[in-house]
Formats: C-alpha cells, sequence, structure tokens
C-alpha cells in the first residue's frame, strides 16, 4: 500500500505567534492520525536551497502509513478544530498526495 503524504508550502507569513499556536493544536492532531513530521523547514533551523522560483518559504512534509490514512487524518476532528486557528495572515499551498511503492 502506497503512503501518503501532507505537503504544505508558506508562500507568505505574517503572523507568526497566531501560526504557532495552530501548530499546538496541529502537532497533536497528526500524530493522533498516525502522520510523522519529516521535514519542517526552516521553521525549525534546517537548512534550505531554494532554486527555480528561488523562495526559501517555510515547507512542512508530513508522512502516513497509506493515502487513506492521511485524508482521514485531515477530516479528523481533531484536525478540523486546529484549523479554526489557522491564521488569515497566512497563505498556505496544501496537498495530500500518494507516494510510490
Amino acid at each position: 500500500m502506497a503512503k501518503g503524504y501532507w505537503v504544505s508550502v508558506y508562500p507568505a507569513i505574517s503572523d507568526r505567534e497566531r501560526l504557532a499556536a495552530y501548530d499546538k493544536l496541529a502537532g497533536p492532531a497528526v500524530q493522533a492520525g498516525g502522520g510523522r513530521v519529516l521535514s519542517l523547514l526552516p521553521s525549525l533551523g534546517g537548512r534550505v536551497v531554494a532554486h527555480e522560483a528561488g523562495i526559501p518559504q517555510r515547507v512542512v512534509l508530513i508522512e502516513f502509513d497509506s493515502f487513506e490514512q492521511a485524508v482521514a487524518a485531515y477530516e479528523s476532528e481533531a484536525y478540523q478544530k486546529a484549523l479554526v486557528a489557522f491564521p488569515d495572515g497566512v497563505e498556505r499551498d496544501f496537498r495530500i498526495i500518494e507516494g510510490i511503492d
């Protein structure tokens, strides 16, 4: 069974404090849904080398054991509560994708 991934790219963040409040709710919801954070850059001081468009923006990559599990975690009550806290001052491009076996 192919793994599932959440891929989030943040082109603009104007309210880091409110984003941190969302992160505090989203983290436990993701873990409860079986997700494992593989990348949270550059927020945790990791390195980024930007090519093409050249924007070293925040990127979050979360792995799930299956695509279905990734979708279910997004649709979970706990994550939906976290989304309510998602700040208006943050632009995010979010996708759930299926991995390759």
